[in-house]
């Protein structure tokens, strides 16, 4: 009994070879660009924040009241730093509003913000 060896010939010849090395350069890439994506991750701002809990995105207001005029919105998750709190206008059963940190001195809701880290009130702060 003979053995014969098969060579394949023309465009298929190298095509297990190629996809093998295209999957192993598609791995290489992934695994170099997902330390890279993670890094992109925006860190939260420093103690204390606010995280934004409204599905729509919240008001930046001139004032703590929804009487006052909007200077701005922030997106649903959005963080943003916090200077002080004062209780204010109520919203659903919550009366304290937070002072953004932020140049344009605006505010929102605390209904509608999830602190992190302790928020002093303002009188205690600005003084």
């Amino acid at each position: 009994m003979t053995m014969t060896t098969v060579r394949r010939v023309g465009p298929a010849a190298g095509l297990s070879s190629r996809i093998a090395a295209g999957v192993l350069a598609v791995g290489v890439a992934l695994t170099v660009a997902a330390p890279a994506g993670a890094a992109a991750q925006a860190a939260p701002p420093a103690k204390p924040y606010g995280t934004v809990a409204a599905q729509s995105g919240l008001n930046l207001r001139a004032y703590p009241s929804t009487d006052s005029s909007v200077k701005g919105t922030l997106a649903n998750r959005a963080q943003v730093g916090l200077v002080c709190k004062v209780r204010a206008q109520n919203i659903a059963g919550n009366d304290v509003w937070y002072l953004v940190r932020d140049s344009r001195k605006v505010w929102v809701p605390a209904r509608y913000v999830v602190a992190t880290g302790a928020v002093k009130y303002c009188k205690d702060v600005l003084r």
